[in-house]
């Protein structure tokens, strides 16, 4: 966090004005622009907000700034940590160690992730 990016991949909406391109360069970031009109350019983050959106925030109300930080902190590491990609082959970004069932006497817990929103479930010995 302490390094800029080399790049900064962006389409070319007019939000960007002079004042932010002069910024992005005073950072030493080059600016790689997206063809007109083709959002189709950059489809891993495209993936990326469409699952934010539809696996996390179409189901919350966001009360503020410091509510939608904590919510999105909690989404990303269920992201990274318990979610499985088929790009991955089901696997997660971070990895984690395969649960199997150990006994008879093991039990099925399920672990909450992002308020509820998503479960992950591990065997647990019983007491």
């Amino acid at each position: 966090w302490n390094t800029a990016p080399r790049y900064l991949l962006r389409d070319r909406d007019s939000i960007y004005g002079d004042r932010f391109r002069q910024r992005v360069k005073s950072m030493g970031i080059q600016e790689v622009l997206t063809a007109y009109q083709s959002p189709w350019q950059n489809p891993y983050v495209e993936r990326l907000h469409g699952s934010i959106r539809r696996e996390c925030l179409d189901h919350v109300i966001v009360f503020n700034e410091d509510h939608l930080r904590r919510i999105l902190r909690s989404y990303f590491a269920y992201y990274h940590e318990d979610r499985t990609h088929l790009g991955l082959g089901k696997e997660t970004p971070m990895g984690r160690p395969i649960s199997s069932c150990v006994s008879t006497t093991s039990t099925l817990v399920g672990l909450t992730r992002v308020g509820g929103l998503h479960q992950r479930y591990e065997w647990s010995e019983a007491a």
